[in-house]
């Protein structure tokens, strides 16, 4: 399994509501994201800065059942008012960060 993150960010003033969307979280995006392959998926935040992590065995698999996803398309509607989104036009999907260390 390999691990992968994103940096997203939350617009000024949403910052709780961005907390309780997730807390909230849809149970039909749940069960996608653990259908994509998605495990130990954990979004951090710190002032407007979004940190997610998240591994997975394909990631292009894992990338494409979720960009196709109906749940997903609406998950995004409904968050968009509220995130600075930076998506990677060929995937559809937030920009990966580069591992600058790693120690097990």
């Amino acid at each position: 399994m390999k691990n992968y993150a994103w940096v997203l960010e939350v617009r000024p003033g949403y910052e709780q509501e961005y907390k309780k969307r997730h807390d909230e979280i849809w149970p039909e995006m749940v069960k996608m994201l653990s259908e994509a392959g998605l495990r130990n998926y954990n979004i951090f935040r710190h002032g407007l800065t979004l940190f997610g992590y998240f591994e997975t065995d394909d990631l292009k698999k894992s990338i494409e059942h979720i960009v196709k996803s109906e749940i997903n398309k609406k998950w995004g509607e409904y968050m968009s008012d509220i995130l600075k989104a930076d998506i990677d036009p060929k995937t559809n999907f937030p920009y990966l960060l580069p591992i600058q260390m790693h120690l097990d």
